[in-house]
């Protein structure tokens, strides 16, 4: 419910439904009634309604229950507030006996009596009052349902943002100490690979900033990461990457694939081409499959996934809560990574 709008609606339709009962009750009733007794009956004692129905709105219910949890000095003023309103609406009845204690049926004048005025009052004025409690504890509900939905929707914003901050330097070291590495052999790839990581970084920093990305975006940033790590590796480095369904109809979480190939050429042997990194992304309409085998580099002692594949199954939990499947195969020769995602 909209937070301006919200209590404005609820208490307007509440009001409404009851100057519609009152009106229907005048238009059927057969007796005449004079203009004192509408000012009496509606206007007087609708003022005092109105007033009981506020005053444990706005002061009893925030006061002792909301801030000071007196539930039992809560039912006492909430009990007093009725026998106190039904006493005056009385005192008014008794002072204006004509108007209030009398009532024509069939053209004969009938009597009320004083405490059957008052009981009929007290339950009345107790109607108004459970009201306002309805109403208040339904608005107060909703209100602390949106806050927790904002406070929830911040917490996952921030971790993903935190997430992403880890994610991105990450890949930066690695890269920056490959280039450093080709410097350092005083290489003619040098520049190219500085052009790409430049291209690579324009994605991370510009275009990654959305909740989603095109998909054929996130495979041309996967390509391009391939070609600059292949730049660094002079016997050259042998990586399949197949393609198939609807790559280009497709959205995703940015930066969510990247991990997962950068963990193969860390880890994995790529300098093999009777045995090459695979790397298969197949789109539909509803599922992502994507899927990455290397060879395991026998002399990297180093535990396959570290900051990346930690970072990256986070961020599927959060942006994809139960719409994933990660499966991770560690073999004695092979590392093989599966994710499918129901996009």
């Amino acid at each position: 419910m909209n937070k301006s709008k919200g209590p404005i609606v609820l208490h307007s339709v509440f009001w409404c439904l009851i100057v519609l009962f009152l009106i229907i009750i005048t238009v059927f009733e057969k007796e005449p009634h004079t203009m004192k007794d509408y000012l009496l009956s509606y206007g007087l004692f609708g003022i005092l309604n109105v007033s009981i129905f506020y005053i444990n709105y706005i002061i009893l219910i925030p006061a002792l229950i909301k801030k000071r949890k007196k539930y039992w000095l809560y039912l006492f003023c909430f009990l007093l507030l009725m026998v106190a309103t039904s006493f005056v609406k009385t005192i008014i009845a008794v002072l204006n006996p004509t108007e209030l204690l009398h009532y024509t049926m069939n053209g004969k004048v009938e009597e009320v009596s004083v405490n059957n005025f008052f009981f009929t009052r007290f339950f009345v004025i107790g109607f108004f009052l459970v009201s306002s409690c309805i109403i208040k504890f339904t608005l107060d509900w909703f209100s602390n349902e949106r806050i927790q939905r904002n406070l929830e929707s911040e917490r996952r914003e921030m971790e993903l943002q935190f997430l992403k901050s880890q994610l991105n330097p990450h890949f930066l070291f690695n890269s920056l100490n490959n280039i450093y590495s080709l410097a350092y052999q005083k290489s003619d790839k040098t520049a190219d690979a500085i052009m790409k990581l430049s291209e690579i970084m324009r994605y991370m920093i510009y275009e990654s900033n959305t909740p989603t990305v095109a998909l054929s975006k996130e495979v041309d940033y996967l390509t391009s990461y391939i070609e600059l790590q292949k730049i660094r590796f002079k016997d050259g480095a042998y990586i399949e990457l197949t393609l198939n369904g609807e790559i280009d109809n497709q959205q995703i979480v940015p930066l969510m694939l990247i991990s997962f190939v950068e963990n193969a050429f860390k880890h994995g042997v790529v300098t093999d081409p009777t045995d090459p990194v695979k790397i298969n992304i197949i789109a539909n309409q509803k599922i992502l499959h994507f899927s990455v085998v290397n060879k395991k580099n026998q002399q990297n002692k180093d535990a396959q996934g570290g900051v990346g594949l930690t970072n990256v199954e986070r961020r599927l939990q959060l942006v994809y809560p139960e719409r994933y499947k990660l499966n991770v195969v560690n073999s004695s020769t092979h590392y093989t990574c599966e994710l499918m995602i129901d996009i």
